[in-house]
């Protein structure tokens, strides 16, 4: 009874989830360049790290295109286990990595694993990195998850994700919102909820993760038409599935959502633009010998003080300047 009473409210279906990520498998570009670019970005925070991960995780999402990236032995990784609620998922990747290993290239020990981010089969602190790229946001229980993947981590351990913001297909929402208020007289949720970047640091520890780290990247990708930008949302698994979604849109609402759609954003060369928020988190899982922050109430310096001793830089700064 308490357990029900302090369950997340269950916002997406996951099972319709789960099928689209089994239609996306057959539709996706082995190489999708925005899923690539996500990718590619959350990975470089790897090399910056200046250490290596030999036992990694990927979480679903774009994860066939992070295994793709920690080949040739990057980020020192040595085993990968490869997690995903879609089956089919699973075997395109199993695919992919089988045709590149017949290429010549050099992969980690791959462990393919059917599993919900809900529920991670990991064992507790035997992971050195968990990769999340683009899978987050369809998760109920995202703090619960972000836990998981905490308890999953070796001390020291890095938790590593990018994720869909609240900016992302702004155009579209907008189009909708308009077509649907034009045609309909209401609204419905078309659009799945995503996280707010100032939501993104409070996630990171409540999940008991260390040194937390948010930033964002905004990316803007042109499509022939606004029904190509959604055959583009279909291959990557990105349609919606909130449970309150109403299952069909009247072609007269997505006819008068593809003409605001050009009418408010289309460029000059025919093109639609789409937007893409990307929040990128990082956090460590607890260990001894990691920086602490200090106590709070403990800074020997007033804030009044330095603002103070910066003037006197510029001012010092400055002099020598007009002496030159």
């Amino acid at each position: 009874m308490g357990s029900k009473a302090n369950a997340p409210p269950q916002i997406f279906d996951r099972r319709l989830k789960q099928a689209h990520r089994d239609r996306a498998a057959h539709l996706q570009s082995d190489d999708d360049p925005l899923l690539g670019e996500v990718t590619e970005r959350l990975l470089d925070r790897l090399e910056d790290c200046r250490r290596s991960f030999p036992v990694a995780a990927i979480i679903g999402g774009a994860g066939t295109s992070v295994a793709a990236r920690l080949t040739g032995a990057r980020a020192g990784v040595e085993t990968l286990l490869h997690l995903d609620d879609s089956p089919a998922m699973l075997a395109h990747a199993a695919r992919l990595q089988q045709a590149s290993q017949a290429s010549g290239t050099r992969w980690p020990q791959v462990h393919h694993l059917a599993a919900e981010e809900e529920w991670l089969p990991l064992r507790e602190k035997s992971v050195d990195v968990i990769i999340s790229s683009l899978s987050l946001h369809w998760v109920n229980d995202l703090p619960g998850a972000m836990v998981q993947c905490r308890r999953a981590l070796k001390p020291d351990g890095l938790f590593l994700s990018a994720m869909w913001g609240g900016s992302t297909l702004q155009e579209l929402r907008i189009a909708h919102t308009l077509a649907e208020q034009e045609v309909e007289g209401g609204l419905s949720p078309r659009m799945s909820p995503l996280v707010q970047v100032r939501d993104a640091g409070n996630l990171l520890t409540r999940a008991g993760l260390n040194i937390p780290s948010v930033d964002v990247d905004e990316l803007t990708v042109h499509y022939g038409s606004p029904s190509k930008l959604v055959d583009h949302l279909r291959a990557m698994a990105e349609s919606n599935a909130v449970y309150t979604r109403r299952p069909t849109m009247r072609r007269a609402t997505a006819a008068a959502a593809e003409r605001i759609y050009r009418e408010k954003f289309g460029a000059e060369d025919g093109s639609v633009p789409a937007t893409f928020e990307v929040i990128y988190m990082t956090g460590w899982a607890p260990a001894a010998l990691q920086p602490q922050a200090l106590r709070r109430g403990s800074a020997t310096v007033k804030l009044e003080d330095l603002a103070e001793m910066q003037r006197q830089r510029d001012r010092a700064a400055s002099g020598a300047g007009r002496s030159g």
